[in-house]
C-alpha cells in the first residue's frame, strides 16, 4: 500500500496503515522502505518518530534514528523512494486473555517485506500508561501532545533516577513536578530534598517541613571525626599534632558525659576509666564541648615544653573561635549543656512522623559556606545509617541539587566524605531502602561511579560538549540517537530514557502554577522591588549591618540591641555571659 491510498477521502492520515516494509535487521537495527510521494498532512517518518513493525502476533516498536534518499532496496522496488533507519526497543504483545500489554526489549525480530507503520495514539497510551503499572503523570508527549507522558514510579525511585540540564531550562520545575508526584502516588515513601538555592520553599504547600538556617539544629556531637575536623578547620588541611590531640581525648569527653547521666539518674555503677568506655571518635553519643576544653586545658597545664604547649593553645583557641561564632549556633547552641537530641533529630529531618509533611526541605544557603559540605555530609551518612540499621523500614528518596559540588570527578575537589557517603548511597542505598535523586548542570564534573548507578535520566538542555559525552557513554539504550535532540531542547522539554521509562522519548514538563514556581526568595523580593524607589546610601547601611551583625554574638543597633549612648547599668547582660552562666549552672546539675 503506497502513501496515497494510506490517505482517507478527507486528506487526513491513517497512522495504522502501512507507509513502508523492512529491507533488512541487523541485531537491534532495521532498514525501512518508505514509498513516494508523502502524505501532505504532517504525519511524516522524520528522525525521532516512533514506527511499529507487523512481525507475525506482535508488533515492534522503534524509533527513526536516520532517514536517507537513498534506496537501499537496490532498486528492486521503484516505489521505494526512501530508507529509514529504526532502533528496535520493545514489542506489544496479545496475551491469552485477549488484552495487549507493551515490554521492553525483542522476543522475535521481522522478516523481510514486514510492513510498517507510525504508531498510532492508541498504541502510544498503551505504552506510556500501563494498566498492570504504578505509574505518575510528569507531562505530555511531543510524539502526540494529547498522550501523557507516564513514569514507572517504583522503578524510578528504586533504582535512582538523575535530572541534567543547564540552568535556566526548567530544571528545577521538572524537579517540583517529579516528586509532587511521587508524594501523590507513593505516601508510604519519604522524601529529602537538599536546596542548594533555598528555591524550593513554597513548591509543596503543606507537605513540606521547611527547614531554614535559623531553625536548622545538628549538634556537634553528630558529627563523625572527619565532618568535625572539616569544621573546625574551615575545609583546610588539618594540624596533625591537633588532630591527635582530639582523637585521643573526645572518647573520653564521651565517656565523661557519660558519666554525669548514671549520676543525674540515681544508677550506681562501677567506675569505668574513660580509655576502656568503648566509644570512639565516630560513637554518635552526646558529650559537653566544655569537657573537651577542659581535658585539652588539663592536658596543656602538665606540660612543660612551649612547642608541644602551643599545639594545646591553637587547638583552643580554634575551638573558641568557631563555637563564639554565632554562624555556627546550629551546631553549637547547647553545645555545654547536653542532651541526646538523636531520635528527636531523626523524627524531624526525615518526617518518621510526617504529620501530613512527608517531604523536608533543607535549606542550605545562609549556612556558612565552610561548613556546608561536611553538613551535606553528615545528612547523607544519617540517611544511609537509618535505612542500614532500621533494615529498610521507611522507605527515604533522598534528593540533592547541584549534586556536582558534592561529589565531585576530581578528587582534589570538594570533601572527600561527602562524595564517599553520596556514593555509598548510590551503590548500596536500595538495599536498605534508601535511594538516591540527584539534579544537576554539569554531570561531567559529577563523579561517575555515582551517576552511573541512576537507571532513569531525565536531560534537558545542555550545550557543553564534555556534558553531552558523558550523557552518551551513561546511555546504554538503543535510544542513544535521541541525545542529538539534546543541544536543541525547548524550555521544560526532556528526553528521559531508563528504566523507569517504557521506551525512551521526547517529552514535555506539566506546568506548575504559578504559586507553586521554584523560586530563590532572595531573587523573588529583589525583583518585586524594581518598581520601587532608587537605593540610597540608608539602605545600603541597613545592608551592612545586617551583613555585620550575621557575625555578631550580640545584636547591633539596627536589630534592636541597646544603644552606645546607653550607660553600662543600664545595658542587658550580654547573650554570651547569660549563656555561659547556664551552661556552668547546667554542667553543676549533672556532675550532682
Amino acid at each position: 500500500m503506497n502513501a496515497q491510498e494510506a490517505q482517507k477521502t478527507d486528506g487526513s492520515h491513517d497512522a495504522s496503515a502501512a507507509i513502508g516494509q523492512v529491507l533488512s535487521v541487523r541485531g537491534s537495527e532495521a532498514l525501512i522502505g518508505l514509498p513516494a510521494p508523502w502524505p501532505n498532512d504532517g504525519a511524516r517518518a522524520t528522525v525521532g518518530k516512533f514506527m511499529a513493525i507487523k512481525a507475525g502476533k506482535r508488533e515492534l516498536i522503534g524509533m527513526i534514528k536516520e532517514v536517507s534518499a537513498r534506496n537501499s532496496g537496490g532498486g528492486q522496488n521503484p516505489n521505494l523512494k526512501a530508507v529509514a533507519k529504526i532502533a528496535l526497543m520493545g514489542e506489544i504483545a496479545t496475551d491469552a486473555a485477549g488484552t495487549q500489554r507493551y515490554k521492553r526489549g525483542v522476543s522475535g525480530y521481522p522478516s523481510i517485506g514486514d510492513p510498517c507503520h507510525l504508531i498510532t495514539s492508541k498504541q502510544l497510551r498503551l505504552i506510556y500508561s500501563p494498566a498492570d503499572a504504578r505509574t505518575i503523570k510528569i507531562g505530555q508527549m511531543n510524539h502526540d501532545s494529547r498522550i501523557d507522558a507516564h513514569v514507572d514510579v517504583d522503578n524510578l525511585i528504586s533504582k535512582h533516577f538523575a535530572i541534567l540540564g543547564s540552568t535556566g531550562v526548567g530544571k528545577s520545575s521538572g524537579v517540583a513536578v517529579i516528586l509532587s508526584e511521587i508524594l501523590r502516588v507513593r505516601p508510604d515513601v519519604r522524601l529529602f530534598l537538599l536546596d542548594g538555592h533555598n528555591e524550593y520553599g513554597s513548591c509543596f504547600g503543606e507537605k513540606a517541613n521547611v527547614i531554614d538556617p535559623q531553625s536548622f539544629k545538628l549538634p556537634f556531637w553528630i558529627f563523625n571525626f572527619e565532618e568535625l575536623t572539616d569544621v573546625i578547620y574551615g575545609g583546610r588541611p588539618a594540624v596533625a599534632e591537633e588532630v591527635e590531640i582530639l582523637s585521643e581525648l573526645i572518647p573520653i569527653a564521651k565517656a565523661t558525659y557519660r558519666g554525669y547521666k548514671s549520676a543525674s539518674t540515681g544508677v550506681s555503677i562501677k567506675k569505668v576509666d574513660p580509655k576502656q568506655s568503648g566509644f570512639t571518635v565516630d560513637t554518635p553519643v552526646p558529650y559537653l564541648l566544655q569537657d573537651l576544653i577542659s581535658l585539652i586545658d588539663n592536658r596543656m597545664g602538665k606540660l612543660e615544653n612551649r612547642s608541644s604547649r602551643m599545639s594545646y593553645h591553637r587547638l583552643l583557641m580554634r575551638l573558641e573561635t568557631i563555637t563564639n561564632d554565632p554562624r555556627y549556633a546550629f551546631m553549637f547552641e547547647n553545645a555545654s549543656v547536653g542532651g541526646d537530641t538523636m531520635v528527636d533529630l531523626l523524627s524531624h529531618l526525615f518526617r518518621l512522623e510526617p504529620d501530613g509533611r512527608p517531604i523536608s526541605i533543607m535549606q542550605l544557603a545562609g549556612l556558612p559556606v565552610e561548613v556546608v559540605d561536611a553538613v551535606v555530609c553528615v545528612l547523607c551518612r544519617l540517611a544511609f545509617d537509618f535505612g542500614l540499621w532500621s533494615d529498610g523500614a521507611m522507605p527515604l528518596l533522598f534528593v540533592c541539587e547541584e549534586a556536582h559540588r558534592y561529589a565531585s570527578a576530581n578528587p582534589a575537589v570538594g570533601f572527600g566524605p561527602t562524595r564517599r557517603a553520596l556514593a555509598r548511597i548510590a551503590k548500596e542505598g536500595r538495599k536498605h531502602g534508601v535511594f538516591l535523586g540527584l539534579v544537576t548542570q554539569r554531570p561531567a564534573e559529577l563523579d561517575p561511579t555515582i551517576i552511573s548507578q541512576c537507571s532513569t535520566m531525565f536531560a534537558m538542555r545542555m550545550a557543553n560538549e564534555h556534558d553531552q559525552e558523558l550523557l552518551r557513554s551513561a546511555v546504554a539504550d538503543a535510544a542513544v540517537n535521541l541525545l542529538d535532540f539534546i543541544p536543541s531542547l525547548g524550555t521544560g522539554e526532556v528526553v528521559g530514557f531508563g528504566e523507569g521509562m517504557p521506551i525512551p522519548a521526547r517529552l514535555t514538563f506539566s506546568r506548575l502554577d504559578q504559586k507553586l514556581l521554584p523560586r530563590s526568595v532572595s531573587a523573588s523580593s529583589s525583583l518585586a522591588g524594581e518598581a520601587g524607589a532608587l537605593l540610597d546610601r540608608n539602605f545600603i547601611k541597613s545592608v551592612v549591618d545586617r551583613w555585620r551583625g550575621a557575625t555578631k554574638a550580640g545584636k547591633g543597633p539596627a536589630e534592636g540591641a541597646p544603644s552606645a549612648r546607653t550607660s553600662a547599668p543600664e545595658r542587658a547582660p550580654a547573650g554570651k555571659d547569660i549563656s555561659a552562666m547556664l551552661s556552668d549552672a547546667r554542667r553543676q546539675v549533672l556532675k550532682r
